[in-house]
C-alpha cells in the first residue's frame, strides 16, 4: 500500500535515528521488565523501591543480554530498583564525590588541574542504581541552560585548561546537532588539546554509534578519548564490538572504567573475563572504582580489603595492560586516590 502524501504537500517529517527510537521503547515499568525476563515479582529481592526520584530505564537491547529466569543476573542487579535504596545509611551522602562544591559555573566542574568537566545533560540511556549522581540537581547545574556560551567563555578565559570532559548524565543523550555545535566551539578554543567523552551508551545502546555521531567526531581537531563504562563481560556482545570498531578506526582511544559491585563483579573470574572481553573489543581497562558512597547504593559496597585481595589475584592472572587501577574518588583530593593493594599483601 502506497502511503498518503503529507497534507498541503509538506515534506514528511524526518525519521528519528534508530538510537532515539530505541530509547523511546526502553523499559520504564518494573513489571514489564520482569515479565520480559520471566521473573516472579514475589521473589524477595525483586520488590522494587519508590521510583519517583530515580525511575527505572533499561533499553530493550540491554535487557536482551540478561539471563531469563535468573533473578541474580549481574546486568539486572545493576538496574533493578531494590527497596534497600530507601535505607538511610550513615556515611553515604547525597553528593558523594563533592561535585557541587567545585562547580565554577552552571554545569562546569573544575576539580583537577588542567581539565574541566562539563555536565552536558542529565539524561541517560540506562539508570544504574549505584550512580554517584543519582541525586544531582541537573535542573540547576546544566551547561546547556545557557546554550553553552557562558561555559565556553569560562573555559576560553582559563589558559590552564587543556582538556574538556563531557559528562552528565550521558553526553551522548544529546542530539548530534547539539554535540557537533558544542565540539566545534570547543575546538575553536586555542589552548584545548583533548576532548574526553564519558559515556555508557556504546555499551547499553550500541545503536548510538551511527554515521551522524561519527561525522562530528571526524570534524574535530581535538584528540578524542572515549571513557566507557562496563562492569561485566556479559555487557559486551557482538553489537557492542561492532559499534566500537569505527571509533577505533578513527584513532579514538577507548578506555573503560568499572565499579566494583557486590553481587555483580566481586570475584576474580568475573573481573578477569571483563578485562579480556574489553581488550577483544579494542578497549583498555582503565579504572576499577570502589563504590562512590552515594545515598541509596550502600547494598553494592564492598570492604576495601576485599578489593585489594581481588587485585592481587588479578595481577597474577592478567598481563599488566589488562589490569585496571584500583581507585576511590575522595571529595577535596586533587586527583583520584589510588588504593595500594601490593603492600597490603601477606608476607610470603
Amino acid at each position: 500500500m502506497i502511503p498518503s502524501p503529507p497534507p498541503n504537500n509538506q515534506p514528511a517529517e524526518p525519521r528519528a535515528p534508530a538510537w532515539q527510537r530505541a530509547l523511546r521503547e526502553a523499559f520504564s515499568r518494573p513489571r514489564d521488565l520482569l515479565d520480559y525476563l520471566q521473573l516472579d515479582p514475589a521473589t524477595p529481592h525483586l520488590a522494587s523501591a519508590l521510583l519517583r526520584d530515580f525511575p527505572l530505564r533499561v533499553p530493550r537491547g540491554y535487557a536482551a543480554r540478561m539471563r531469563k529466569g535468573d533473578a541474580r543476573d549481574p546486568l539486572l542487579l545493576q538496574v533493578w530498583p531494590q527497596t534497600r535504596e530507601a535505607d538511610e545509611t550513615p556515611g553515604y551522602a547525597i553528593d558523594a564525590v563533592g561535585d557541587l562544591h567545585r562547580v565554577r559555573r552552571d554545569g562546569l566542574i573544575h576539580k583537577y588541574r588542567g581539565r574541566v568537566l562539563l555536565v552536558a545533560t542529565g539524561a541517560c540511556a540506562v539508570h544504574c542504581r549505584y550512580c554517584f549522581r543519582r541525586h544531582f540537581p541537573y535542573a540547576e547545574q546544566l551547561a546547556a541552560r545557557g546554550q553553552w556560551s557562558a561555559v565556553l567563555d569560562e573555559i576560553a578565559g582559563d589558559a590552564s585548561i587543556e582538556e574538556v570532559i563531557l559528562s552528565g548524565g550521558d553526553p551522548l543523550s544529546l542530539s548530534d546537532e547539539r554535540l557537533g555545535e558544542l565540539v566545534e566551539a570547543l575546538g575553536a578554543i586555542p589552548q584545548l588539546k583533548r576532548l574526553r567523552v564519558h559515556t555508557r551508551q556504546p555499551i547499553v545502546l550500541p545503536e548510538r554509534i551511527d554515521g551522524r555521531l561519527l561525522a562530528w567526531l571526524d570534524r574535530t581537531r581535538l584528540q578524542t578519548v572515549f571513557v566507557l563504562h562496563a562492569n561485566h563481560a556479559s555487557e559486551l556482545d557482538d553489537a557492542v564490538r561492532a559499534a566500537l570498531a569505527p571509533l577505533r578506526q578513527r584513532g579514538i582511544a577507548l578506555l573503560n572504567q568499572s565499579v566494583l559491585l557486590a553481587g555483580v563483579n566481586d570475584d576474580a573470574d568475573t573481573l578477569a573475563a571483563l578485562s579480556e572481553r574489553l581488550f577483544a573489543c579494542g578497549v583498555l581497562p582503565y579504572y576499577l572504582h570502589l563504590l562512590d558512597r552515594v545515598q541509596g547504593a550502600a547494598h553494592f559496597d564492598l570492604p576495601v580489603q576485599r578489593a585489594q585481595e581481588l587485585m592481587r589475584v588479578l595481577s597474577s592472572r592478567l598481563p599488566g595492560y589488562l589490569l585496571p587501577r584500583l581507585v576511590r574518588e575522595i571529595a577535596g583530593r586533587p586527583s583520584k586516590t589510588w588504593i595500594d593493594w601490593e603492600r597490603s599483601a601477606p608476607s610470603p
